[in-house]
């Protein structure tokens, strides 16, 4: 039987046994008071708009009014967590302006993978040592802040994490997408194909850093069908014995499974070697494959059509502008609710919100805890 089968069938069993009732279901939630998020523009909130390349209009007009440093129209399937888990959204570590540390920090980067080079600096190995050095000064400082009165807060100690809360935190990955969108890129996907164990041997040196910083619950998405991105068919629809019967790049979605199928491995030998932590793993790719192949029963448009910028022709990324032979390229669409696909590779507020609708309540997690019982196994 694959190990992570028998963690699923344990946590059935779990649920079987009994539990103080606190919302209404047998089920004793979690209560998480923050969140620490790691990822790339999947889930970044701010970060590669602050450090490197600043994310300009019409992102973020759909939800936000303005840019939110978000890739997307509105909001991403990290602020349908927080909101979820009725925490505030999450600000970036590396940006300095506004941020509000006190419900976690996003450490997820614009272009990030799990391991050295690729699209970003910022890979993860970088983001847990962000993560140590942000949790060892903050719990310096809000050590140091007493009150004189014990009945008031400094207002710069309410801007920090609580040190108690690190434990009682709950951690979420979206990363592993860059890895094979650069080796695919750059390489043959053989390679790519052959990079994946040591990929994942990368993602398992984080955790288990993470865990020797008290982190305990972890929730895992897999990676979604990059063959499925506008970018990909684009790119390959000259070569249509290589495109499903979605249009979806079958060879790099092949890989993406293959990817998922070792990732889920990698889930389960962790919680074997990591006493007292919770994993979850999450199939995102299988919810993001079910949007694109009914998307029009849905009420979206054809999946492999994108709503700002360009890869017609010309390259043109969202919010910017070009004339070609008296074209104007780059305006984006006036319905972004009706797309999929946002700017050819990421995902609108609207097929986020879709996908989050079908992953958070557990159906598509395993073991099969939404993610406010994610901490059930603990």
């Amino acid at each position: 039987m694959d190990p992570l089968r028998l963690i699923c069938v344990f946590g059935l069993l779990v649920l079987a046994q009994p539990r103080v009732v606190m919302d209404g279901t047998g089920l004793q939630k979690c209560g998480f008071q923050a969140i620490y998020n790691f990822g790339d523009s999947n889930s970044d909130t701010g970060a590669i708009s602050a450090a490197l390349s600043e994310v300009t209009s019409p992102n973020g007009e759909t939800f936000f009014g303005h840019p939110s440093g978000r890739a997307c129209d509105g909001r991403l399937i990290i602020d349908f967590i927080a909101e979820r888990l009725k925490l505030p959204y999450l600000s970036a570590y590396l940006d300095s302006v506004g941020a509000d540390f006190r419900h976690g920090a996003n450490f997820a980067t614009g272009g990030s993978s799990i391991r050295l080079g690729g699209y970003s600096p910022f890979h993860l190995g970088i983001q847990i040592s962000q993560f140590i050095q942000f949790k060892a000064r903050t719990t310096a400082l809000y050590n140091q802040l007493s009150p004189s009165d014990p009945g008031k807060i400094p207002p710069f100690k309410s801007n920090l994490p609580r040190p108690a809360d690190f434990s009682r935190a709950i951690y979420t990955f979206d990363i592993g997408q860059n890895d094979l969108a650069y080796g695919f890129q750059h390489t043959t996907e053989e390679q790519v194909r052959k990079s994946i164990p040591d990929i994942l041997n990368q993602f398992a040196e984080a955790v288990h850093r993470l865990y020797e910083e008290e982190a305990r619950i972890f929730w895992v998405h897999n990676t979604g069908p990059l063959g499925c991105l506008p970018y990909s068919y684009l790119y390959h629809n000259s070569n249509p014995g290589n495109l499903d019967q979605n249009r979806c790049v079958k060879s790099q979605n092949e890989i993406a499974q293959e990817f998922n199928r070792q990732l889920k491995n990698k889930v389960s030998q962790l919680s074997t070697q990591l006493p007292h932590s919770a994993f979850t793993y999450v199939d995102v790719y299988s919810v993001k494959y079910q949007l694109i192949s009914t998307a029009r029963s849905q009420g979206f448009i054809d999946p492999m059509n994108f709503c700002c910028g360009s890869f017609y022709g010309v390259h043109i990324d969202c919010g910017k502008k070009a004339i070609v032979n008296g074209t104007v390229y780059g305006n984006p669409c006036g319905h972004p609710s009706m797309h999929i696909s946002w700017d050819g590779i990421h995902y609108s507020e609207a097929a986020n919100l879709w996908v989050a609708n079908r992953i958070l309540n557990g159906s598509h997690s395993c073991p099969a805890f939404s993610v406010e019982e994610a901490c059930q196994l603990v």
